[in-house]
């Protein structure tokens, strides 16, 4: 369920397109499928300003013998990167990528993917996203500093924490046992909220899209003084009879 104080004017999210590079942009890791093995792969990639991925194996490991080994090297690939929360919920993915396509020599022992079609799969559901969005669309502001804000805010600011529940005001279900901050974007900041079976998360928009890490602080604090009418809030029920 949602509620809908002034939701129809206001965004509530980023696009699918925006999520995909956000997701790419502070992937440290990745899992890669060949049509001759499975890799899981650690800091071996870059992502180029319109979202272009690039492999940079090392010259003796198995995925550069692989394409090395392949028709002209070029080396047909399916490439994972999962978006995990950095608090510890229980359930901690909150988005995959899938990018399928063909790897191609790059120089210098990098291999480039040539991307056939990039999907993005969520708790909401699943979607194709078109490259041409892709290219246009940029990372959200906060993405390199969300897991360091949202770890703090859970770690030291267990009060802040209450006073953004007590946004939702009645609309959250009886029976809580714990909450922690799920997701921070420029829209807003997100909180799990778990119960004995399932949970349910809260979403609550700024007053304003934030541009950096010092104005969505600058954010949570005007959510907190605004008055409780004025908070733009959606929450989102997951897993629970």
């Amino acid at each position: 369920m949602s509620t809908d104080a002034d939701t129809d004017t206001i965004s509530t999210g980023p696009t699918d397109a925006e999520q995909v590079r956000t997701v790419l942009s502070r992937a440290a890791s990745l899992s890669l499928t060949t049509t001759g093995r499975a890799f899981d792969l650690i800091g071996l990639h870059s992502v180029g300003t319109k979202g272009q991925i690039t492999l940079h194996p090392h010259p003796d490991s198995p995925l550069a013998q692989e394409a090395a080994a392949a028709p002209m090297g070029i080396l047909a690939a399916l490439l994972e990167f999962t978006d995990i929360a950095p608090t510890p919920l229980r359930d901690r993915v909150r988005a995959r990528v899938t990018a399928s396509g063909r790897l191609a020599p790059a120089g210098d022992g990098a291999l480039r993917l040539d991307t056939a079609r990039v999907s993005l799969r969520t708790p909401a559901g699943a979607a194709d996203v078109p490259l041409d969005e892709i290219a246009l669309a940029e990372p959200d502001p906060l993405a390199a500093e969300e897991a360091a804000m949202l770890t703090h805010l859970a770690d030291s600011h267990e009060e802040l924490m209450t006073e953004l529940l007590g946004l939702a005001g009645s609309r959250l279900p009886r029976g809580m046992i714990r909450s922690l901050p799920l997701a921070l974007d420029r829209h807003g900041i997100t909180l799990r909220c778990e119960y004995e079976s399932g949970h349910c998360d809260l979403q609550l928009l700024f007053p304003a899209l934030a541009r950096d890490a010092t104005d969505a602080g600058e954010q949570i604090r005007q959510l907190l003084t605004a008055p409780r009418s004025c908070a733009h809030q959606q929450q989102h029920q997951h897993s629970r009879p």
